[in-house]
């Protein structure tokens, strides 16, 4: 099954790799579809391997909470895969034609990559040796000037803006401009000072779409499940909430406009509440502006076979006189 989305063509069921006992997303496009299609937003897990303490700025592999894989595979947007397996035995399957293909495509992409970062700097060499050539023109031209036609004589005469330019950097004996330098040192660059290449996505030359055999189950879930979905077909986006002290934050639409109006607690249908739960969780949502949100499924309610279509839920506020 294709559906085609505004920047590619993405294919149906999304893999969720299950790594370690966690679900990931790796592909930029599949994390792109599901925050604007289905309202999943996970959380950024990559760090820079430069920046190990990195803890603002991640980016993917995208990490989905169990409950937002389960919603995907019901809903059959996405499966489910165990991701070492497949990688190992897809791996091992591939013959020795196709795996020198995909190394010799990385190895092209490494040069490419190359060449544009040597083109970059020589283009910020250029210009730098411009300004300076330019500051010592204006730098003559006012000696000169102050010095009066007179002293014509014993004035050294400054190279030209061009000239100056025209000066190579890494031959003298070569009297090049640095754009053609620049020109024949990349398109010079050999396979082992090509950049490496780390793919984000295993396809090509493994299979976008899994054979059957490396597919899981569907995730297992807490009990709060039910009003994780509830709020979900509501059109909630929601997110992890440990920050708050709760289950989840409900957003009314997608976080990156707009802030947090719950914080989300299961609750079993049947069970008990301390009041000084309701309290401190009133007065805490009330605190950040928000509102404490709680909820259970009615197992003696009529239910269509959907989950979350069974649940209740009641919002807390603090109001002091």
């Amino acid at each position: 099954m294709n559906l085609s989305t505004s920047n590619t063509e993405m294919q149906l069921p999304v893999p969720i790799s299950y790594i370690a006992g966690n679900y990931f997303i790796f592909s930029v496009d599949a994390a792109t579809f599901l925050r604007r299609e289905h309202h999943i937003c996970g959380v950024t897990a990559g760090t820079l391997p430069q920046v190990p303490q990195q803890n603002v700025f991640t980016g993917l592999p995208l990490e989905l909470m169990p409950e937002e894989a389960r919603l995907l595979v019901e809903k059959g947007v996405a499966c489910i895969v165990d991701e070492v397996n497949f990688q190992k035995q897809g791996m091992k399957a591939l013959i020795e034609a196709d795996r020198k293909k995909y190394l010799n495509e990385l190895e092209s992409q490494g040069r490419e990559t190359m060449q544009l970062q040597v083109r970059r700097k020589e283009k910020l060499r250029e210009g730098a040796l411009k300004k300076e050539a330019e500051k010592k023109a204006a730098k003559n031209k006012k000696a000169e000037a102050e010095a009066g036609a007179g002293q014509k004589a014993h004035t050294t005469a400054a190279p030209s803006t061009e000239d100056a330019a025209a000066v190579s950097l890494f031959d003298d004996s070569q009297p090049s401009t640095p754009s053609q330098v620049s020109s024949r040192r990349s398109s010079t660059i050999a396979p082992v000072d090509a950049m490496g290449i780390t793919p984000a996505v295993s396809h090509p030359p493994l299979p976008q779409q899994p054979p059957a055999e490396h597919l899981l189950p569907l995730p297992q879930v807490p009990s709060s499940y039910p009003l994780f979905a509830h709020l979900h077909s509501e059109g909630y986006f929601l997110s992890p909430g440990l920050r708050f002290g709760c289950q989840y934050t409900a957003y009314p639409g997608d976080p990156l406009r707009f802030h947090s109006h719950f914080l989300v607690a299961s609750t079993e249908w049947d069970e008990e509440l301390d009041l000084m739960t309701l309290v401190s969780g009133g007065r805490l949502g009330t605190g950040v502006k928000k509102g404490f949100l709680i909820g259970g499924a009615d197992k003696n309610a009529e239910t269509t076979g959907q989950a979350g279509d069974n649940v209740r839920c009641f919002s807390i506020e603090w109001a002091g006189m």
